[in-house]
């Protein structure tokens, strides 16, 4: 830390990315809940086509690429902002809607950008407990009045609330904002867009990063209304009015083109999932019902940090987190079959070898 840094920045702990082996290293990468596919064929043809125009400024509305979102999720281009990644549209909220006597409230285990969200933009925050099944207790954010962020599902756990309970929260806090952050909605929660046309305290954003296989673009959207939309607008254009590049843009918009890629794509890894999680409960893994594309596991006889180490060290990165409540426990990025069946068979050396 250099003696420049301000009060606010020296006092930062930052966000803790997953680990992004060097070139030189060969692993089943199954640790930062990316794609195992490929971008779909006119995501890669329409970014490779926009490449030629780089030398231009990318369109700063995102026009092309918001309508034909809005059309896709049923909703008027004025109720969407896109963004680069779904982080950044999580950030605007922040600064946006909260700040002093306006404090954020979310779960004590959860998406671990959003206390360093609230830190950097000086929001007083409060985390509230999931029960001991790592469920989140619904009536714990009825009518609190505070900001309220919840990723559904949730992540590390993957566990869903359903609509109804969805609706309830933001029923019962209508002076304040309630953000429901739908990264990984595609593999098997149910979306709470349409009740963006209900409830004008309501932002769902959603990312391009998991199931559209778009990671390494960084594309997300906020989908709320229009009012929210244009107050975030603001901090956009207050902060880089270009924050979606020109490739990004045009892979966006040939993903969305590629409807029946991504959900074929999306039926491999949940079967994949289910195969995985039957696997690892024979083992004797006590595992969360996931709705993600990922399983959030630990076993009662190998500490969840030695099961990482020695997963990796047999070439298979899995995630692993040292929060108390958590520490026992990975959380395994869904891949492919092939992937999935290396993972079962290197657990069960690992468990033998312990015996």
């Amino acid at each position: 830390m250099s003696k420049f840094s301000n009060e606010r920045t020296a006092s930062l702990v930052p966000y803790t990315p997953g680990e992004q082996p060097k070139k030189n290293q060969k692993y089943i990468k199954l640790n930062t809940n990316e794609s195992p596919f490929a971008p779909s064929p006119r995501a890669q043809k329409m970014a490779a086509d926009a490449a030629a125009r780089l030398n231009l400024y990318c369109d700063p509305t995102c026009r092309e690429l918001t309508e034909l979102f809005a059309e896709k999720n049923g909703v008027e281009p004025e109720c969407v902002l896109m963004t680069n990644g779904s982080d950044e549209i999580l950030n605007f909220a922040f600064m946006a809607f909260c700040g002093e006597g306006r404090p954020a409230v979310f779960p004590d285990i959860t998406y671990g950008f959003y206390p360093v969200f609230a830190e950097l933009n000086g929001v007083p925050y409060e985390t509230v407990p999931l029960r001991e099944d790592f469920s989140i207790n619904v009536e714990d954010y009825i009518g609190i009045n505070k900001n309220i962020f919840i990723a559904n599902p949730n992540a590390p756990t993957g566990l869903a609330l359903p609509l109804s309970d969805i609706e309830r929260i933001v029923a019962s806090n209508p002076d304040n904002i309630v953000v429901i952050d739908e990264a990984y909605v595609d593999f098997g929660a149910e979306s709470a867009v349409q009740l963006t046309k209900r409830y004008k305290n309501l932002i769902v954003t959603q990312t391009f990063s998991k199931s559209r296989s778009l990671a390494g673009a960084r594309l997300g959207a906020g989908i709320a209304d229009a009012a929210l939309i244009a107050d975030m607008n603001t901090v956009k254009y207050s902060t880089n009015p270009y924050n979606v590049n020109s490739m990004t843009q045009a892979a966006g918009i040939g993903s969305l083109l590629d409807e029946d890629y991504t959900r074929k794509n999306l039926d491999v890894i949940k079967s994949a999932r289910e195969y995985t999680a039957k696997e690892l409960s024979a083992l004797g893994f006590t595992l969360t019902n996931s709705s993600a594309n990922f399983i959030f596991a630990a076993h009662p006889d190998i500490d969840g940090e030695k099961l990482y180490f020695e997963l990796k060290a047999r070439g298979i990165l899995v995630r692993h987190f040292s929060g108390e409540r958590i520490k026992n426990y990975n959380r395994i990025t869904v891949g492919l079959p092939k992937d999935m069946q290396t993972l079962v068979k290197t657990i069960c050396e690992i468990l033998e070898s312990i015996k």
